[in-house]
């Protein structure tokens, strides 16, 4: 082999190297023959991290799973009943409806009863009127009859609470008394006050079975 064989593939002064490629032959990945260049960046960017709590918007996955998660917490802080609170409020409607129940029963007895009294009113009112249109004397055999049985209907009234209704020279009190007629007052009648009773009125307890008809005493000014 000649000299010059020998220095064109080792080069002047520099030994031949393992692997080396031959003058002018370009070197492998390096169109040019310079360096080898770097590999190329994937196409596309990665999504920096945001702050912590909220996810990428390039992400939609994660943010669906975010939202679940909070709703998720959201309805777990909610889902524990204050069952206390639920016990003293049924408690609570239980009574009110217990004793709404109990006063609609006692004023459903109480209406019921009134009708019967009414009735037994309206009866002893005929039995007086009929007393009243008999002459003094003498009185027919048949009138004792008549007073026996409306003294008995005045007994029954009174063991259920029901009495006359006081009316001559007592003060004009619409709770009790229903006018009629308003007469001039007197000397002794004043003012305000009753002056005639048309029809007997009869009370029970505090409150009236039926209001007495009465005629009033005005002022003249």
């Amino acid at each position: 082999m000649s000299k010059d064989t020998r220095e064109g593939r080792s080069g002047p002064g520099r030994p031949a190297q393992a692997g080396a490629s031959p003058p002018g032959t370009p070197a492998s990945g390096s169109p040019g023959g310079g360096p080898p260049e770097e590999p190329a960046a994937a196409s596309e960017p990665l999504a920096e991290p945001g702050p912590p709590g909220e996810s990428s918007p390039q992400d939609p996955v994660a943010e669906a799973f975010a939202a679940e998660t909070m709703n998720a917490e959201r309805l777990a802080a909610q889902a524990v009943p204050d069952y206390k609170d639920r016990w003293l409020r049924a408690e609570a409607e239980i009574q009110n409806t217990r004793r709404r129940a109990l006063r609609d029963r006692d004023d459903a007895v109480r209406a019921a009863e009134e009708r019967i009294l009414i009735d037994m009113v309206e009866v002893l009112d005929d039995l007086e009127r009929a007393l009243a249109a008999l002459p003094s004397e003498p009185r027919p055999a048949w009138a004792q009859g008549v007073v026996l049985t409306a003294q008995r209907l005045r007994d029954a009234l009174a063991r259920r609470g029901v009495t006359p209704i006081d009316t001559i020279g007592q003060r004009f009190d619409p709770a009790f008394h229903e006018a009629l007629l308003e007469v001039p007052a007197s000397k002794d009648v004043q003012p305000g006050t009753v002056a005639q009773e048309v029809l007997k009125g009869y009370r029970r307890g505090e409150r009236a079975l039926r209001a007495a008809r009465v005629v009033v005493a005005r002022s003249d000014r």
